[in-house]
């Protein structure tokens, strides 16, 4: 029964981080999902109206792609949903007009329709809003007069009013940034953390727990990248939003290191297990330096955050590299050598993510004659 017990208190345990990150996840995103509301409801009045469309539907599915619960790259969505409703409406338009409707017609109507988008364009939103304009005008809405005209009319009006909404009623592009920064230093500090504590202890179970968190950390990094863009986006199309361009900069320079900061904590946690599983005797200073780069991390994290210059994050992220010269002994075995060049590699990428030139960054640290560190296969 014991083993029943505990698999049944490690599934409720899964279920609940799993819940927690997704009703944060909810809350990262409701600024948008109200915006997208707001801004649809404004699109269909505005073409139900002030237009006189009968069905204005295209106006706030405009709205909803442009503005997108995902984030970034929201004019260029603009310009793929008029174009794919353009493509897939005339298309349509055509081909209905001369052959009629039915399954044979709809198959023709649909496959020249996305054709021609990807011939226009390589976006998946062009080809899919064409895809469903023609399936729309061959079934629903067959072509009447100034119809298809009416159609991309409202797609323009839905993509105008979702910009106006992300310039006039602009997130916070700095505190976008941050929410999703801190989640990627988080699983840093915690990954390090976790390294630090497993070679204390020589516990291969921490080592394995430790590794498998921080495994899912791309789509965190991926998360932040793609908050950066919305940022981007913000401050150059919200005149509200044009002074977090230089706090936006900061985040923007760290985003890449601090990825590549993950990839070699990946690489360092594999290598700690393969040393745990061969009895391969670690250094008794490895968790100090774990826990320093850890702290440095977390350091980043908040002078980030408060608008600062990382500066006592760079400290702290030199006084690493110092210390690991006392690290390197011929006489370690081959996974040791691994973490600790690994080590090496993470302090310089905390070195380049708090504003430090590469080179500058390499020189903190003496020459290694340790082997080169083993290829992330994630």
């Amino acid at each position: 029964m014991m083993p029943v017990s505990v698999f049944g208190v490690k599934r409720a345990m899964t279920f609940r981080d799993s819940m927690g990150g997704r009703l944060r996840r909810l809350a990262t995103m409701a600024p948008s999902i109200l915006q997208c509301a707001a801004a649809a409801a404004l699109a269909w009045v505005v073409a139900k109206d002030l237009l006189h469309h009968p069905r204005p539907f295209f106006a706030p599915i405009a709205v909803v792609i442009c503005i997108g619960v995902a984030l970034g790259r929201r004019v260029r969505r603009m310009a793929e949903m008029v174009a794919g409703v353009s493509v897939g409406v005339g298309v349509g338009d055509l081909l209905v007009l001369r052959i009629g409707s039915g399954p044979l017609q709809l198959a023709l109507v649909v496959a020249l329709a996305m054709a021609a988008a990807v011939l226009l364009d390589s976006g998946q939103v062009i080809v899919l809003q064409a895809g469903s304009s023609a399936v729309l005008v061959a079934t629903l809405l067959p072509p009447t007069g100034s119809g298809g005209l009416d159609r991309m009319v409202d797609a323009l009006t839905g993509g105008v009013i979702g910009i106006a909404a992300v310039a006039l009623l602009p997130a916070n592009p700095i505190a976008l940034a941050h929410r999703h920064a801190r989640v990627v230093l988080d699983e840093l500090a915690d990954a390090l953390e976790g390294a630090a504590e497993a070679i204390a202890a020589q516990d291969i179970t921490l080592a394995a727990d430790a590794l498998d968190k921080v495994r899912g950390s791309q789509k965190a990094v991926e998360d932040l990248r793609a908050a950066l863009l919305a940022g981007r986006e913000i401050a150059v199309l919200s005149p509200l939003r044009w002074n977090a361009r230089a706090r936006l900069r900061r985040y923007q320079a760290a985003a890449t290191p601090v990825d590549h900061a993950l990839r070699n904590t990946r690489v360092l946690l594999r290598r700690t297990l393969a040393a745990m599983r061969d009895r391969e005797p670690m250094r008794h200073d490895l968790p100090a330096r774990l826990r320093g780069l850890a702290d440095t991390a977390r350091l980043l994290r908040d002078e980030l955050g408060a608008g600062a210059e990382p500066v006592r994050a760079r400290q702290a992220a030199f006084a690493v590299a110092e210390e690991i010269r006392g690290v390197l002994d011929p006489d370690d075995g081959f996974s040791t050598h691994v973490i600790t060049a690994q080590l090496r590699s993470i302090a310089v990428d905390l070195l380049v993510a708090t504003g430090t030139d590469r080179q500058t960054a390499t020189a903190a640290l003496p020459p290694s004659h340790t082997p080169s560190p083993v290829p992330d296969p994630d």
